[in-house]
């Protein structure tokens, strides 16, 4: 499993598309470093918050969580730079994302915060310069920043750094109900630069990440998911207060639910494996919001590779041959509308398997 540990709700910046920092969590509610002891072998862990660094327990966690899987990855805004680096001199083999929404003026006045993309980045440089490897930033797109996401990527590029993407949303992590894009053309056509600029790399990771950006094209258009939500199956969430939930992009006037709390168990397995767990797992396969998240997406991605792998194999084809990429959605395209078939197919095989 994929786990993302939301270590706090505190954070020092003031983004608009996010109203964790109206709603923070005292510190001496948060989860006590010693209870992630209970956390299960996992494949990657996420910290993430909040800001993960207003912690000062930080690297009291970060040990811990050493010993639950090989990769970690820290989301910040890099505000506190000073408290960044002084973790990865100690632990150079972490991974870190910093938040960067657009170039300079856009980047701080979104994320509420003036210097905040210039600290970021040279937060980032930093490290890079301290031979950290696996560093770079993301970019959450809203209505006015899309233009600002192909020049993000262009920089990412040219620093050898990884680059995120994802698309404003609603849920309860957020504090936010009225997250909507309405410049869809806009936005849908600088995704589709996006993608077809993936596709011109070498790496097969990017071509993965343009399937990625395909399925937030579809996001933002309301419709179906391109792959089936297995959120509290192949990934979980912990918040700040130790309860155990399928995702963060649930929303209360929808549905909201947690498996049980971290807390009130000396084991994972007793929430993880509870008549509780299989009514949620239930609750997400009839979910209607068809969130397309990376960290609901990316492992059934892994899980089910037979319809990305064709869609990545085509467009890669078309890019080498200079053809237009094939970008339609599903229910655009007459020749996508066996998606939902081939995917169905592949799961009971897998399930058969078993």
């Amino acid at each position: 499993m994929d786990a993302s540990i939301i270590v706090t709700y505190r954070c020092p910046m003031r983004c608009k598309m996010c109203n964790i920092w109206a709603n923070p969590t005292k510190q001496e509610e948060e989860l006590k470093p010693e209870e992630y002891k209970k956390l299960p072998q996992c494949n990657a862990i996420n910290v993430t918050g909040g800001e993960p660094f207003v912690r000062d327990d930080l690297e009291e966690i970060i040990k811990i969580l050493r010993t639950k899987t090989k990769r970690i990855v820290i989301s910040s805004s890099g505000y506190f730079d000073d408290r960044v680096i002084a973790l990865f001199k100690k632990y150079p083999d972490l991974g870190i994302r910093i938040s960067i929404e657009g170039l300079s003026q856009k980047n701080d006045d979104l994320r509420g915060r003036p210097g905040g993309f210039d600290k970021g980045l040279k937060t980032l440089l930093k490290l890079r310069e301290m031979g950290v490897k696996d560093i770079g930033f993301g970019c959450t797109v809203s209505n006015n920043n899309s233009d600002d996401m192909l020049n993000l990527y262009l920089l990412a590029k040219e620093l050898n750094m990884q680059f995120a993407t994802a698309a404003f949303h609603n849920s309860f992590y957020f504090h936010k109900n009225d997250n909507k894009i309405t410049n869809l053309d806009e936005v849908e056509n600088n995704f589709k630069t996006l993608i077809e600029k993936l596709f011109k790399e070498k790496s097969p990771k990017s071509w993965a990440r343009a399937y990625f950006n395909y399925g937030l094209i579809n996001y933002i258009h309301g419709n179906k998911r391109l792959l089936p939500c297995e959120a509290g199956t192949e990934n979980f969430f912990i918040d700040p207060f130790g309860r155990v939930l399928p995702c963060n992009g649930m929303e209360e006037n929808i549905w909201f639910d947690s498996f049980g709390n971290i807390k009130d168990v000396q084991n994972f397995d007793e929430i993880w494996h509870s008549e509780k767990a299989d009514k949620i797992r239930e609750a997400v396969r009839n979910c209607k919001k068809n969130c397309w998240m990376i960290g609901t997406a990316s492992p059934v991605i892994k899980k089910y590779p037979m319809e990305p792998g064709k869609w990545i194999l085509k467009n890669k084809l078309r890019s080498l041959c200079g053809k237009p990429l094939c970008l339609d959605l599903p229910e655009r395209c007459e020749n996508c509308q066996k998606v939902v078939h081939t995917i169905s197919d592949e799961k009971e095989i897998k399930e058969e398997g078993k």
